[in-house]
C-alpha cells in the first residue's frame, strides 16, 4: 500500500503571524487543503478533494463564506492534476472519503464522477437539507452531478484507541476507518488508515495547527477565530480536540495525527510517498 500526501488547496489571508503564528502581520499567510491518496489494489482512494478544477476556472463557486481566508484555488494543484503526473487517470479513483462537505474538501468530487463518496449520514443530511447558520457553507454546486453517495452512521462503531469506528472499504487491501469527530460540522470525521506499522489518522478540521496538540496548546489567533466562526458545535468541537490531544499523549508512537490545514505537517509528510507494508490477510 502506498499513500500520496497532496496539498490540493491554498488559502492566503492577510497577516501571516496571525495565521502561521510566525512571520508579520503584513505578510500573506498560507493555508493549504491536506488531502490523502491511497493505493489499495487496483484502486484509488481519496481522502478529501481539495479544490476541483472548476473551482480553479470560477473560484466563485466556492462561495462567500471562506472568503476570510482568501483562497486560491489553482489548475495544477487539483487532485486530478496531481494524480495525472503520478500516472494514474481520473477514473482510477474508486473511492473517495470525506471528513466533511465544506467546499475547500469537496470542490474536486465533480472531477471523480465515477467513484463512490462516503461519507457520515449527518453529514450528508446538513449538506442536503442545511439549517439556516449552514446555508452559507456547503455548496450544492459540489453535488450538482449526483456523486454515488455511500452513508455511514455516525455511532455505533467498534472501539478504536477509546473512538468509535466504524470500517469501510472492506474489499480493498488497505484498511480505512471513520472516526467521527463531530463539532466542526454536524457529520464531521477523522479517517484512520493502517499502515501495517501503526495508525494514519486525517483529523480533517478537528484542529488547524499542530500546536493545538501540544501539552500546552497554542493556535494562531486568526485560526482560532475561523474555527470558532464555523464550528456548528463549539461544545462538541473542544471536546473532540481534547480527546484528540490525549490521543496523541498516550498513542504518539502507533498513530499518527494530521489535520487539514497545517503546512508544517504537509512538509513533515512530503519526500515520500509514504510506502507502507501491509501484512497479509
Amino acid at each position: 500500500m502506498r499513500i500520496h500526501h497532496l496539498n490540493c488547496g491554498s488559502l492566503c489571508p492577510h497577516g501571516r503571524r496571525l495565521v502561521n503564528g510566525d512571520g508579520g502581520l503584513l505578510e500573506t499567510g498560507h493555508v493549504i487543503c491536506h488531502c490523502l491518496a491511497i493505493e489499495a489494489g487496483d484502486g484509488l482512494v481519496l481522502v478529501d478533494t481539495g479544490f476541483g478544477i472548476e473551482d480553479a476556472r470560477d473560484p466563485r463557486r466556492l462561495g462567500p463564506a471562506f472568503s476570510i481566508m482568501r483562497p486560491r484555488p489553482r489548475l495544477e494543484t487539483t487532485a486530478a492534476a496531481q494524480l495525472e503526473s503520478l500516472g494514474f487517470a481520473a477514473g482510477d479513483v474508486s473511492h473517495i472519503v470525506t471528513t466533511h462537505l465544506d467546499p475547500d474538501h469537496t470542490g474536486g468530487l465533480p472531477d471523480f464522477p465515477q467513484a463512490e463518496v462516503h461519507v457520515l449520514a449527518p453529514e450528508l443530511d446538513a449538506a442536503l437539507s442545511p439549517r439556516i447558520d449552514e446555508r452559507l457553507r456547503y455548496r450544492e454546486v459540489h453535488w450538482r452531478h449526483r456523486p454515488r453517495w455511500v452513508t455511514h452512521a455516525g455511532s455505533g462503531g467498534d472501539d478504536w484507541f477509546g473512538f468509535e469506528s466504524v470500517r469501510i472499504l472492506p474489499g480493498l487491501d488497505a484498511e480505512v476507518l471513520l472516526v467521527p469527530l463531530a463539532g466542526h460540522s454536524r457529520g464531521h470525521t477523522g479517517v484512520a488508515i493502517s499502515t501495517g506499522s501503526g495508525w494514519l489518522l486525517h483529523c480533517g478540521d478537528a484542529y488547524f495547527n499542530h500546536g493545538e496538540l501540544s501539552p500546552s496548546p497554542s493556535c494562531p489567533p486568526l485560526l482560532r477565530f475561523f474555527q470558532g466562526l464555523m464550528a456548528a458545535d463549539r461544545k462538541a468541537r473542544r471536546h473532540n480536540l481534547e480527546r484528540l490531544r490525549e490521543l496523541s499523549a498516550r498513542h504518539g508512537g502507533e498513530v499518527d495525527l494530521i489535520c487539514s490545514h497545517d503546512p508544517r505537517e504537509l512538509d513533515r509528510a512530503e519526500g515520500r510517498p509514504a510506502i507502507v507494508d501491509t501484512p497479509a490477510g
